[in-house]
């Protein structure tokens, strides 16, 4: 046996160094570093050449967000972070068999994930044996060999199938295609742990788990709140939307427990090519609100919504139901318990409201500081409620606009990348595809995990991610997944999961977004949607890092052809032609008619949404449901504090780019604590002071040591850690009531100075 590597990250010694918080995103600095960022990796022609052709029309989409495109485009139309994606994906670095012969696994894990990011892109298909130290060299047909042996050798559910966000519609359809002719419905994806909370809070209300804006609405919108969410680290070219609906007569209100430079002020580099030197101030209000506490505030803005009478009678009377008792449920909570949750004065609440009351067009965006809190699907039917109540659905410069953060994370639930799918879409599916479909729900991520806890997984198949970085409760799941019998990972870049395995374990080297795709029948291109439902083409244009890596859907259809002893599908002619995948697609899916012709537009095409384009809502009784909620409990014992994960601006969800977190003023170290200083003050502590942790759940603790205390503009109470280092404190089941998914911008947590006792909470 070999020993278990260690799966948390290790102990980050580099120093910490502390400036000035920004209070102004992008500009010459987001040039600077994009420029430096790409040059190191790639050199600077092909620097040049693959930012020229990033989300241009007849270039490759950009793996680093799903923000949609504008029609008309710049020469340049890709953001700080977006820049660093790509010459991620493009640098010239390999990770070989030579490699992977002088280095074991064990040694590996010591490595930060920074250091493990840096060593470049995966060039061969490798094979962990059971007991062995080293990976090694496998030929592909070995390697699908070894999977059909494992997936035949037992159950279906006995099998399951993960998906990152970055996977392509036709892969994704492929992908659920042979896992459902396998047998099982085990498809958790990354939605699970981010936007699920979304799927299920507008799914229930408005009958569709997607937005309901486009691009366009945000020059039309009179206010547009920003909930939980950091758009100029997050998903940069958001910002230029927002300043134009600035210079459009927009008022924007930022709703976060952090001041964010990307909300503060917007200088976009491109415009000091027309000697424009002035920066954009974007948010009109910051509503500083603790953590937990967007549901009170939400029942403030609906209570200034009555006073003011701001209410679309119309619309509610024939468009809604339920809107009396939502109105109750509002009616019923005091100013003073809204104040107390929040940490807002009343004024500061009313004043925010007054904005709302005058507005004819109001957008709320949102991500995952709404979505990952015990209340996450409540609280998103609260954003619902507001808007509602003035009738701000399916008109223009109105809607609801959930910000994704993955690339098609979206496209893949919309093409079957799903656990639990409804019976009509199961029909459907059954009926494009001819093939029986099972019809009990699987795993999503967290049951999966546990699942595998259990013994009652042999095969963990990942197409894409990082799941052990990206999941919650690091050592649990890192034992959950050593009980597995064979992991596989599809990917184009070494990371932890590829470390902590199975009994046995498999790296299937693929394509990038920016590679050429050439199969049989000549060069491919491969489709996404964007975060607004439209689906357009993306085409990879570099030369492929390395001659032996493979297209996604090739590795599908290869794996199912050695898997399935009997199927109607031809699927490597699939995977020759994307054409054809395209075509059954086409067969299967509601609203990809004429899939071919259409997404060969200059723009693609945009998915139905009835919400949107007709105001029409499919829920049961065919109306905008509004929703009545009670207050979740904020409330933490004495010396206790709560705190959310977040991303440092030199990192793409668990891939680390860099070590300076510049906006926040955050450099060369990353296990950091964010900490108002007043609470800082009252411990006896200083800024660099060493910290241990411990998080508490259910009368169960976790332990994670050695932390830097940076003192940060933060609601007292509230703390503030990046991921994947924190997720070691987030419990497993401390879950969002309906959608499961973890809760890791809700920690609950004690601190002890490095060194002391090991605190477990008790009275000092």
């Amino acid at each position: 046996m070999r020993p278990a590597p260690s799966a948390r990250t290790p102990p980050d010694n580099h120093k910490l160094r502390l400036k000035k918080a920004k209070s102004q995103a992008a500009g010459l600095p987001a040039v600077l570093s994009s420029s430096l960022h790409g040059i190191s990796k790639m050199g600077i022609s092909k620097t040049v050449k693959t930012l020229s052709m990033v989300n241009q029309k007849d270039g490759f989409d950009c793996p680093g967000c799903a923000w949609p495109d504008p029609e008309h485009r710049t020469s340049f139309e890709f953001c700080e972070n977006g820049a660093k994606a790509v010459a991620d994906e493009a640098m010239k670095a390999k990770v070989t068999p030579e490699f992977f012969s002088g280095n074991s696994v064990g040694d590996l894990a010591r490595l930060s994930d920074y250091e493990l990011n840096r060593l470049g892109r995966l060039s061969h298909p490798v094979y962990l044996a059971e007991g062995a130290s080293h990976y090694a060299m496998i030929s592909w047909e070995d390697a699908f060999s070894k999977i059909a042996a494992k997936l035949n050798a037992s159950k279906p559910d006995r099998s399951v199938f993960y998906t990152s966000g970055r996977t392509s519609n036709e892969a994704a359809f492929l992908y659920q295609a042979f896992v459902r002719s396998h047998g099982t419905n085990n498809l958790p994806d990354c939605s699970n742990m981010c936007h699920e909370s979304s799927g299920k809070g507008l799914g229930q209300t408005i009958g569709i788990g997607k937005g309901t804006v486009t691009l366009d609405d945000f020059n039309h919108a009179d206010v547009i709140l920003v909930i939980g969410q950091n758009p100029g680290t997050n998903h940069p070219r958001m910002l230029t939307a927002l300043r134009d609906a600035k210079r459009n007569g927009a008022k924007i209100i930022h709703v976060n427990p952090l001041p964010e430079a990307g909300l503060a002020k917007f200088k976009h580099p491109q415009d000091y090519m027309k000697l424009d030197f002035d920066a954009t101030t974007l948010a009109d209000v910051h509503l500083q609100v603790r953590i937990g506490s967007d549901a009170a505030l939400m029942k403030g803005l609906i209570k200034t919504q009555l006073e003011h009478d701001a209410v679309d009678t119309d619309f509610i009377e024939t468009k809604t139901s339920h809107y009396a008792s939502m109105v109750e449920a509002a009616d019923n909570v005091a100013w003073e318990r809204i104040s107390q949750d929040t940490g807002l004065g009343r004024a500061t609440i009313e004043h925010a409201g007054t904005m709302l009351a005058n507005s004819k067009a109001t957008i709320a965006c949102w991500a995952m500081g709404l979505t990952q809190h015990r209340n996450g699907v409540a609280v998103i039917q609260e954003v619902v409620n507001l808007l509602l109540m003035n009738g701000h659905v399916g008109r223009r410069g109105a809607g609801f606009c959930p910000v994704r953060g993955h690339s098609n994370v979206q496209g893949d639930r919309t093409v079957g990348i799903w656990e639990a799918p409804s019976k009509a879409f199961l029909d459907d599916l059954e009926a494009g595809l001819g093939i029986p479909m099972p019809q009990d729900h699987g795993y999503d991520v967290v049951n999966a995990i546990q699942a595998m806890a259990d013994g009652a997984v042999d095969v963990f198949f990942c197409m894409g991610g990082n799941f052990l970085s990206a999941t919650p409760d690091t050592d649990f799941t890192a034992k959950a997944i050593s009980n597995v019998g064979l992991t596989v990972q599809v990917s184009t870049k070494l990371n932890r999961s590829h470390l902590v395995t199975g009994n046995e374990a498999l790296i299937l080297p693929c394509l990038g977004r920016t590679e050429l795709d050439v199969q049989a029948t000549g060069e491919q291109f491969v489709t996404v949607e964007n975060s607004m439902g439209i689906v357009h083409r993306s085409r990879g244009k570099l030369k492929p890092a390395s001659p032996h890596l493979r297209s996604e859907p090739w590795i599908v259809a290869s794996l199912a052809e050695a898997t399935l002893q009997q199927s109607p599908l031809k699927w490597m002619d699939l995977a020759s032609d994307y054409d054809a995948i395209r075509e059954l697609m086409q067969a299967s899916l509601a609203g990809f008619e004429d899939y071919n012709e259409r997404v060969r537009g200059e723009v693609g095409f945009a998915l139905p949404n009835p919400p949107r384009d007709e105001q029409r809502f499919a829920t049961l009784d065919g109306k905008a449901n509004f929703t009545a909620h009670a207050l979740p409990n904020i409330d933490v014992p004495p010396k206790h504090y709560v705190m959310m994960t977040l991303r440092s601006h030199d990192q793409y969800n668990t891939t680390i780019y860099g070590l300076h977190d510049r906006y926040r003023g955050i450099h060369g170290h990353r296990r950091v604590l964010l900490m108002n200083a007043e609470d800082m003050v009252e411990r006896g502590w200083k800024a660099h002071q060493s910290v241990d942790i411990t998080s508490h759940f259910n009368g169960e603790t976790r332990f994670a040591e050695t932390w830097k205390l940076v003192p940060y503009d933060i609601p007292r109470g509230n703390l503030a850690s990046y991921f994947p280092e924190a997720n070691a404190l987030v419990p497993l089941h401390s879950t969002a009531d309906v959608s499961n998914t973890p809760t890791s911008k809700w920690i609950v947590c004690t601190l002890t100075a490095s060194g002391s006792a090991h605190d477990l909470g008790e009275e000092e």
